[in-house]
């Protein structure tokens, strides 16, 4: 059963960004393209628009990330959103746009509200946290920016995620960055576990990566906080990883692909037109193609892109025999690729086990009175 093309991750200025943030596993990817700025093109934004809005259904998701995105300037996504009006056939669309923040303005957040684009805004806490690893060029801080932007999107309406980056230091504070995030009406969360390698056999953690026992943690306390905010059996905040678990919880499939049974439900598109598997797997050896030469819809159903995606559900024996494999479904295949010498099994396996032996009955708990409500309002 073919695939259908219903989003697209696109890096309109590759692995170029204004900040060094000390984590970011993104601007190395600058060896796969020639030197200079990385800039898509007009003729090359048009063929991708055109193309997906013709190939894909009745709804398809644009997300523009980067590198940062807004490099590109205002202009560039004004073509874009004319492009997928010019190539559209009655489409619902949505655009999401992951910034570091440091460059939006009021022109920008009128923009963003005007066609009603998702922005996720990368901070990861207040001034101490944020500031560790997201720094400026120069060795700045960029959180004094950042705080603004949030501020001005939420002012002007504009939708707004907080992504939050969990490294070895942010990992320690999970009650002020959950406090930090709701006092700037941040409702919409998602955390993101650090995991980059000391060095190229992969066998080591870079130091600022989160440890396992951290992760886990941090997701236990966090849940106790999210559940404590609750209004009856709603939620007043939103959490990405804890939402899509509870999907799973009352027997939908899970919309985070780290929790899906397979992955390569969606492709990356480079500046250049180049087509890759995945965020995380941008290089040669998942390289797909070029717009310029194939088609979107066919690059994802490819059988390169099929073998990727069934990489995720091959599983080590305790896997397969874990309770909690119909929960975290193995996590993210990168995951597992920077681990102990003796394991093949996903370096967060431990975050996620404490974690569903901390929230299983609780979700359990949860599931039952949100089937009960549904059942009531079907009457």
């Amino acid at each position: 059963m073919l695939k259908p093309l219903s989003s697209v991750l696109i890096k309109p200025a590759g692995p170029d960004c204004n900040l060094d943030c000390t984590y970011c596993f993104y601007l190395e990817k600058d060896a796969l393209f020639p030197t200079g700025k990385h800039r898509m093109s007009e003729a090359t934004l048009k063929e991708m628009v055109r193309q997906i809005m013709q190939q894909a259904g009745s709804y398809v998701s644009f997300a523009w990330q980067g590198g940062e995105p807004t490099l590109m300037g205002l202009p560039f996504f004004e073509k874009a959103v004319a492009f997928q009006q010019m190539y559209g056939r009655n489409q619902s669309v949505g655009n999401g746009l992951q910034t570091n923040g440091t460059l939006i303005d009021d022109n920008w957040a009128a923009f963003f509200k005007k066609y009603n684009f998702l922005v996720g805004l990368s901070l990861d806490g207040p001034e101490h946290i944020h500031d560790k690893y997201r720094l400026l060029k120069g060795g700045q801080g960029s959180w004094s920016k950042v705080q603004d932007t949030a501020r001005r999107l939420i002012n002007s309406g504009v939708e707004v995620n907080a992504l939050t980056v969990l490294n070895s230091y942010s990992a320690q504070f999970p009650e002020e960055i959950y406090t930090y995030h709701k006092s700037l009406n941040l409702t919409f969360m998602q955390f993101i576990p650090c995991l980059e390698a000391e060095n190229d056999d992969k066998s080591t953690p870079a130091p600022y990566s989160v440890t396992p026992e951290q992760y886990g943690s941090f997701l236990t306390k966090l849940f106790d906080l999210w559940l404590a905010d609750f209004d009856g059996i709603r939620a007043t905040s939103s959490i990405r990883f804890f939402d899509s678990v509870f999907h799973s919880y009352v027997g939908l499939a899970a919309p985070q692909c780290t929790l899906a049974h397979e992955c390569g439900v969606y492709v990356v598109i480079e500046h250049n037109g180049d087509v890759y598997s995945c965020d995380f797997y941008v290089e040669p050896n998942w390289k797909l193609g070029n717009i310029k030469e194939n088609k979107i819809v066919e690059m994802l159903n490819s059988e390169k892109q099929t073998g990727f995606g069934k990489i995720k559900s091959v599983l080590p024996t305790e896997c397969r025999t874990c309770q909690w494999r119909i929960r975290c479904r193995g996590g993210c295949p990168k995951d597992r690729t920077i681990s102990r010498p003796d394991s093949e099994l996903n370096y967060f396996c431990e975050s996620y086990k404490m974690f569903f032996s901390h929230a299983d009955a609780k979700l359990r708990t949860l599931a039952q009175a949100w089937k009960k409500e549904q059942a009531t309002q079907k009457k």
